[in-house]
């Protein structure tokens, strides 16, 4: 039991004990500010890999898909509702955001910084998705364009001889090389994010306790609130009234689970488990529960939309305006669906983020983007892993027909 709690927990508790005694000493000695150089190291080194990972992840993983019929169906229905139930979470917290700020008032001496003019609607959607050639693509300034960009062409390489293709092997092979190279980069991360917060806490001071409990003051029962009000609300439309009182039954060993192990990953068994004794089809739970572990992450839209709106007072830019609440949620929603298939994809949705939105303020802007990723881990894992239960809800429902849960005898 310590082992695997020390697994589980031990990168993320040496995270966090460096931040402490980052702080720590950042109040106590002005001059930390001089450390700020090993934060750096850090973030330049994330900086170099995120381009080639994203591309050889996304475009190696969808090259290798088999979805032909009835497959097809249900991964095209699941896609569909984890958008849905991703723009609702991103919604929520958004509504949450404007009615309690996390930061309220702009940290004294940070780089100030303003959003770009906003564009029309058309023209905004050129800009998210698309640049002007290919050597724009490869700038750490256009993510979500190299996202698109990737999966159309693992859609490609699909459609050429999927994961037989020589391309298809190349990519897998680029992208377990490059995760290596995360990992190895990961274990200087402490010392990072030490030297960081000395110099932060050294320069802003005591804002920043407040500003971060106050964030955590609203993610946590935001999570509760959701967990108690949405999920029963998505069994009853997937399930009707008995589609409630199976989940109540059935959703606490994955929750649990997901809690425990602060990974979606390793709760698919206990989903798979708590699916088969909801009677959800097999073929359904077998496709959507490990689809929604690496693509459907509703905890992982409230912090992309805590992270955006944090940073915005930090910096003390305006958080107003349709053309960035669009973006806004865009972002929240192609992230969490988009980079959650990448293993230690939280670094780079965190990156995604800064590079949108604070590309002149990335050294200050990524590390706290981290930070509080970092701080809500646990109960976004638990809404994530959870709620791809529920989901298996809403799939069988658009799928089987309406009387689905009936007719498994589970109602």
């Amino acid at each position: 039991m310590s082992r695997s709690f020390f697994r589980t927990y031990g990168f993320l508790g040496a995270m966090l004990l460096s931040i402490v005694l980052g702080c720590v000493l950042g109040a106590l000695w002005p001059g930390a500010a001089c450390l700020a150089p090993l934060g750096a190291i850090f973030i330049n080194l994330m900086f170099c890999i995120v381009v080639p990972l994203v591309f050889c992840s996304l475009a190696g993983s969808i090259a290798c898909m088999k979805s032909p019929g009835r497959a097809g169906k249900i991964m095209g229905t699941t896609l569909l509702v984890f958008i849905v139930t991703g723009l609702i979470a991103a919604a929520i917290m958004l509504l949450a955001v404007r009615l309690y700020p996390p930061v309220s008032a702009p940290w004294t001496d940070a780089a100030a910084g303003t959003v770009d003019a906003q564009a029309s609607i058309a023209e905004l959607l050129v800009n998210f998705f698309t640049v002007e050639d290919f050597a724009a693509l490869l700038s750490r300034r256009a993510m979500l364009p190299l996202i698109v960009f990737s999966i159309l062409a693992g859609f490609a390489v699909n459609l050429s001889g999927g994961a037989e293709c020589l391309t298809a092997k190349v990519l897998q092979d680029m992208t377990n090389c490059l995760l290596k190279l995360v990992s190895l980069i990961s274990y200087y991360a402490p010392v990072a994010f030490f030297g960081f917060f000395a110099s932060l806490v050294a320069t802003y001071g005591a804002q920043i306790t407040a500003s971060y409990g106050r964030a955590l003051l609203l993610y946590y029962p935001i999570c509760l609130i959701y967990a108690l009000i949405a999920f029963p609300l998505y069994a009853r439309v997937g399930g009707g009234q008995a589609g409630v009182a199976v989940m109540r039954r059935n959703i606490l060993p994955p929750a649990l689970t997901a809690l425990g192990t602060c990974s979606s990953v390793a709760s698919i068994p206990a989903n798979l488990e708590a699916a088969e004794r909801s009677g959800v089809p097999r073929d359904i739970s077998d496709l959507v529960l490990p689809l929604g572990a690496t693509m459907h992450m509703d905890g992982s839209c409230f912090s992309c939309v805590l992270k955006i709106s944090f940073l915005f007072g930090v910096f003390g830019i305006p958080f107003e305006g349709a053309g960035l609440i669009v973006k806004i949620l865009l972002v929240a929603v192609f992230s969490s669906v988009a980079m959650s298939g990448i293993p230690g994809g939280g670094y780079i949705g965190e990156y995604i983020i800064c590079s949108l939105f604070f590309p002149t303020q990335m050294a200050i802007a990524y590390p706290i983007a981290v930070t509080i990723g970092n701080l809500v881990d646990p109960p976004a894992t638990m809404i994530n892993a959870a709620g791809d239960y529920v989901v298996s809800f809403l799939v069988a429902r658009f799928t089987e027909g309406k009387g689905w849960l009936e007719r498994a005898g589970k109602a």
